[in-house]
């Protein structure tokens, strides 16, 4: 008599705040082939990092900044690759991140081979956005943005809207807050862009 093989089961992990999983790179990547719907993260120390989905009024925001970056890939095309939220990197610390939406510079990008380009993606963007949900700690989102950045990214963008500002992280230089604007620059590292913020910060 022939068994069919067995399926693996779904099973819900629960992790408690005050528990850190930790898990090497291969452990990382075969967690996140097995649960896709998931969206995982790790940090430079092997950390697991369990994100939530998110809810009704950050997911409006984030698809008005995900349309908005794309609309400007699409019309330059020419300067590099613009991903959304689901897309992973390894950075050269060797964390896995997936920052709300990000951008490669061309030549960057061109570097890869198909096979880093099918996989999380060995470098850190030249650009990234990290949108603040109800959930999130501040004080974890800065210490993403810092390890972007030292990591290698020009420009970075933390979008508060339960503060209702916008913290700009540029190479080399200080942060800038600024308070309730209608529109930020993506400067000489997106040349043209200007995020419109109606619909993110409300």
């Amino acid at each position: 008599m022939i068994q069919a093989p067995l399926q693996p089961q779904q099973l819900l992990l629960q992790v408690p705040s005050q528990l850190m999983l930790q898990v090497t790179q291969e452990q990382f990547i075969a967690l996140v082939t097995a649960n896709r719907d998931l969206r995982l993260e790790r940090t430079a120390t092997g950390e697991l990092i369990v994100n939530p989905p998110t809810g009704g009024e950050t997911g409006k925001r984030n698809l008005s900044l995900s349309g908005q970056l794309s609309d400007w890939y699409e019309a330059h095309e020419a300067l590099g690759e613009a991903f959304d939220s689901s897309t992973g990197f390894t950075l050269p610390n060797g964390a896995n991140r997936s920052p709300d939406a990000s951008w490669v510079r061309k030549e960057c990008w061109d570097a890869l081979s198909v096979e880093q380009r099918q996989g999380f993606i060995p470098l850190c963007p030249d650009f990234v956005v990290e949108l603040r949900s109800k959930t999130d700690s501040l004080k974890d989102l800065r210490g993403k943005m810092q390890e972007y950045m030292e990591n290698g990214a020009q420009l970075g963008w933390l979008i508060d809207p339960q503060n209702r500002c916008v913290e700009v992280y540029r190479e080399g230089q200080e942060v800038e807050v600024l308070k309730s604007p209608s529109k930020v620059s993506g400067e000489s590292v997106l040349p043209g862009f200007s995020l419109n913020l109606k619909r993110i910060l409300p």
